[in-house]
């Protein structure tokens, strides 16, 4: 239910396969993306998409019933993809919800399609945020924007995603992957060593 593609260039794609459960997360799923992610030190440009109309619903409802939703390995997978040397690219095909958020807010940059939801109902569902999400959420959307989402519990559309700074572009569905490849392109054309420096420059 993870496709991974290694393309000789250094860029990797990885998608979330299974849309027939909205892209929903089994602990056995996050596992496979957290061991992808630390063993992409090589990537060049990693991009993170999801198959389907929905990037994922975050996690899966038995599992999440069963103790997922307080699960390390949230935290384990956004802490690798935040970790990576090369650039990482969230291009996300649909709606981002819960748990799934953290893998996203780790990326170095979001696209989204135009009708995309954001949401993190964790408050109202009894659970904490992993510990890194808050945090990384207000690095993008500031203190009071992310209390709104996490607190306030408000759903947000592309737009206003776009216009509070999680999300950096908004593309059409059809060309979301070929947007993702144009702006990794320079990654890929450039020297290694110099991307690796500017990146981390920018952290």
């Amino acid at each position: 239910m993870i496709d991974l593609v290694k393309g000789a260039d250094g860029l990797w794609i990885v998608t979330i396969n299974r849309p027939d459960k909205a892209n929903s997360l089994t602990h056995d799923m996050l596992s496979e993306l957290a061991g992808i992610a630390e063993g992409a030190q090589e990537a060049r440009v990693l991009i993170l998409t999801g198959a389907g109309k929905v990037f994922s619903a975050g996690a899966d409802l038995d599992e999440a019933r069963a103790g997922l939703a307080g699960s390390d390995v949230w935290e384990r997978l956004s802490g690798a993809i935040a970790a990576l040397p090369g650039l990482t690219i969230a291009a996300l095909n649909g709606t981002l919800a819960g748990g799934a958020m953290g893998m996203a807010l780790a990326c170095d940059i979001r696209l989204a399609v135009p009708g995309a939801k954001f949401f993190y109902p964790v408050m109202k569902l009894g659970f904490l945020p992993q510990p890194s999400d808050p945090a990384r959420m207000a690095a993008l959307i500031g203190p009071a924007r992310t209390r709104l989402v996490l607190m306030g519990g408000q759903k947000l559309n592309a737009e206003e995603a776009l216009g509070f700074g999680l999300v950096d572009r908004i593309v059409e569905r059809e060309t979301l992957l070929e947007a993702a490849r144009e702006i990794a392109a320079d990654t890929l054309a450039a020297d290694p060593g110099v991307a690796r420096g500017i990146k981390a420059l920018c952290r």
